[in-house]
């Protein structure tokens, strides 16, 4: 069995880099106690979500890669001899910058890097203003837990990414992310937000018979320029981990910052997709169409 851990936190302060230390350390202490080989966390960890307002001071917080957060990472991972898929804002050159996914190996290297595709722009998710789409495709990232297929928060509404994430090879498909409601939606609305939400991810693992990983923030984070206390978003965590057939391993709540620990069987994929052998019938001769925008 292979052991997994997702670390579900609110916002550190607002500090530089070294407040990861203080935030994560015993979080991932704790996964590695528990024999966990991979520990994903949430999307952009290092502080607040930046991106409910549009502000140019925001870039000042970006940083290279390999940089502070890769290094202090990447020492975690080797101490104790895990896997880590962080998050971070990347500074690639002055005015370019991505939303970028690092994966440290369990000897500490740097891995691999994974630069989100898919950029919102929505209210409250401005990401277009900071965020260059990634120019990195789908591609797997090879290490001692597995074939990472790590992908970032919208790309999860996309099963393109996914499906190529797995015909590229990807033993898991991992998602760090930051998403919730806005208080001013109805109840109803929110439960149905949430439920496409895990849907659609469960949906991924079913359609190509892999294990999936989702890490959210937990807490509400008020808005910058906020005129009303429910200017903001209040992240609805449910981090959650499911097998290939969708079923829920392990989810965490609504309200609380978990360490949310879960066993997978690396060979149940191989026996599912026997009997359910959806990329054996794929029709790869009828789906052109797929590379429009729309069929007019």
């Amino acid at each position: 069995m292979r052991k997994t851990a997702l670390l579900q936190t609110s916002a550190p302060p607002v500090t530089p880099a070294g407040s990861l230390q203080d935030a994560y350390e015993g979080l991932i202490e704790r996964a590695a106690a528990n024999g966990c080989q991979l520990v994903l966390l949430p999307e952009l960890h290092n502080g607040a979500y930046f991106c409910q307002t549009e502000d140019c001071s925001q870039f000042d917080q970006a940083e290279p890669i390999p940089g502070p957060s890769t290094d202090r990472l990447g020492a975690l991972a080797a101490e104790h001899g895990l896997v880590i898929v962080g998050s971070v804002f990347e500074r690639r050159a002055p005015g370019v910058y991505h939303n970028t996914a690092v994966v440290l190996d369990a000897d500490g290297r740097l891995a691999g890097v994974y630069r989100k595709m898919h950029i919102p722009d929505d209210p409250g998710f401005y990401e277009k203003f900071y965020f260059t789409p990634g120019d990195l495709g789908f591609e797997p990232v090879e290490t001692a837990a597995g074939r990472l297929g790590v992908l970032v928060c919208w790309d999860q509404w996309f099963p393109e990414a996914a499906r190529l994430m797995a015909l590229a090879g990807a033993e898991l498909l991992l998602y760090p992310t930051a998403i919730g409601w806005d208080l001013r939606d109805e109840p109803a609305e929110q439960a149905r937000q949430l439920d496409a939400w895990m849907t659609v991810q469960r949906g991924h693992a079913i359609a190509n018979g892999l294990p999936l990983l989702a890490c959210n923030r937990v807490g509400f984070e008020p808005a910058p320029d906020a005129t009303s206390p429910e200017d903001g978003i209040q992240f609805w965590g449910h981090s959650f981990v499911c097998g290939p057939q969708g079923e829920i391993l392990a989810q965490a709540p609504s309200d609380q910052e978990t360490l949310l620990v879960a066993e997978l069987d690396p060979g149940r994929s191989e026996q599912v997709r026997r009997i359910w052998p959806f990329l054996r019938d794929r029709r790869i001769d009828a789906y052109g169409d797929l590379l429009k925008r729309w069929r007019d």
